[in-house]
């Protein structure tokens, strides 16, 4: 028997933020309970979780509220996530280093860090990403799940982008099921 794959606790945590910021607290922590993922209500992770859970609290608000207004609440919490690494994770030397520079060795040098640390949102999946013109990054994420997911890692990777390789950056999505697997491409222009 596999240990599952983990990812970092900020995937269910700001996802609840998300929800709570749209439907207030006590809508979405009822809106937990009725999708069975009420064990979440004041009882957040704190250490890296199975990435099951996470994708479990997806399927389940997509089926709740719609693919719609899931890929808003998962945009949200990516861009959350952002913020928590901007202020948490990320070094501010580092921020400062990569701020300096143009866009393209900028974008070069955040995602070989984030690289470096990619397991901690792919989980069991795959994460790469190319420096062609324009730049791209993807995802595979492996583990059964909604297509949906894929507007967590947009909302990351843009709100990242634009704080620190360009304000102008426009990244486009292009998120399918493929066989099992969630192909999730984000074109970068930086």
């Amino acid at each position: 028997m596999t240990t599952p794959s983990k990812i970092g606790p900020n995937s269910i945590i700001q996802t609840v933020a998300a929800l709570e910021a749209t439907y207030g607290k006590t809508k979405a922590e009822n809106m937990l309970r009725k999708i069975g993922q009420g064990y979440l209500v004041g009882n957040l992770p704190k250490e890296m979780t199975e990435e099951t859970k996470f994708h479990t609290l997806v399927g389940a608000l997509q089926k709740e509220i719609g693919e719609t207004a899931t890929a808003s609440i998962l945009k949200d919490s990516g861009e959350r996530t952002a913020r928590y690494l901007l202020k948490v994770r990320i070094p501010g030397i580092f921020q400062k280093l990569v701020k300096l520079l143009p866009p393209r060795p900028a974008f070069r040098l955040l995602f070989f860090a984030i690289s470096k640390n990619a397991w901690t949102f792919a989980g069991s999946g795959e994460f790469s990403y190319t420096l062609s013109r324009p730049p791209e990054i993807s995802v595979k994420v492996i583990f059964p799940t909604q297509a949906v997911v894929g507007n967590f890692y947009l909302g990351t990777f843009t709100a990242l982008i634009q704080e620190l390789v360009s304000q102008k950056a426009i990244i486009r999505a292009d998120i399918r099921k493929e066989n099992n697997n969630i192909r999730c491409k984000y074109r970068c222009d930086i």
